[in-house]
């Protein structure tokens, strides 16, 4: 790994992709998505202001650090808790554009030593709490039951859920899990924060019409503006955030990579403006 993270200043934005979908239950493609997402970024079909007021282009706190790599798919985790740690160790916030949701586990397992008690703020229309899904328990459909049963986060605030079988609803019992179903969504005020936070967003979190380029297409999900409420209501420290699940192999005209854009774009944003 030639990543330069040594150097990383407190509250630096480090910004990582993970091209990872080794674990994907359905659909490969997601590991496509960081460079991806890369070249949009690139293309100046967006500007670089955000909706808070903070402009990213040359911003001295925002370092573009590329990809995480590794040789075998097995060393991947490692090599995600690796870098990450490093991130963490030097005070920065690191925001990864992966890869499947499998990488939330080891990405929040290296900053939780670094930190006190938070939230994970999840957005998915799936809650991922699977205790092993087709005999893998690091299923990208698994790393909230890895994350939880193992007390890395103090709690667990999931938006957008529309997918719950009997076996995840047992799962959001034993973790004692804040589940929104989107059935019941009414508004961002529906959400309370009172510790630092962990933002992953699951593209699929949001409708199909919003961001076809996924590998799970769910209908009756949130709306672009939605997601960007709940995120600009956050008045908590952000420690870290993933984009996970793009599928560029599935997106049309580009559509969802801006999506993906824009959100991290608002995380950003939130990050630079909220006391730290």
């Amino acid at each position: 790994m030639n990543l330069n993270t040594k150097d990383v200043s407190a509250d630096d934005i480090v910004v990582l992709g993970v091209p990872f979908d080794a674990y994907s239950s359905y659909l490969k493609g997601p590991a496509l998505a960081p460079e991806a997402i890369r070249q949009k970024l690139l293309t100046g079909s967006a500007n670089s202001s955000t909706e808070t007021g903070a402009e990213l282009k040359e911003h001295p706190r925002i370092r573009h650090v590329g990809d995480i790599e590794w040789e075998e798919e097995s060393q991947a985790f490692n090599a995600i808790e690796e870098v990450i740690g490093e991130v963490a160790k030097g005070g920065g916030i690191p925001l990864t554009f992966g890869g499947d949701h499998s990488i939330t586990f080891p990405i929040v397992k290296s900053l939780a030593p670094y930190h006190d008690e938070f939230t994970i703020l999840h957005f998915d229309a799936h809650p991922d709490l699977y205790d092993s899904f087709k005999g893998n328990p690091y299923s990208h459909a698994c790393p909230f039951a890895r994350i939880m049963e193992s007390g890395l986060a103090k709690r667990l605030v999931q938006v957008g859920i529309r997918t719950l079988n009997q076996h995840q609803r047992e799962q959001v019992e034993r973790f004692s899990v804040e589940v929104h179903e989107m059935k019941d969504w009414k508004g961002p005020e529906q959400i309370k924060l009172n510790t630092p936070v962990y933002i992953s967003i699951d593209i699929d979190a949001l409708d199909p019409a919003y961001a076809p380029g996924v590998s799970h297409l769910e209908p009756g999900g949130l709306s672009v503006r939605q997601v960007l409420d709940v995120i600009h209501n956050i008045d908590v420290p952000i420690i870290g955030a993933d984009i996970v699940e793009y599928n560029p192999t599935r997106d049309i005209h580009d559509v969802t990579a801006m999506v993906a854009i824009k959100l991290y774009k608002e995380v950003c944003g939130k990050i630079l403006t909220n006391a730290v």
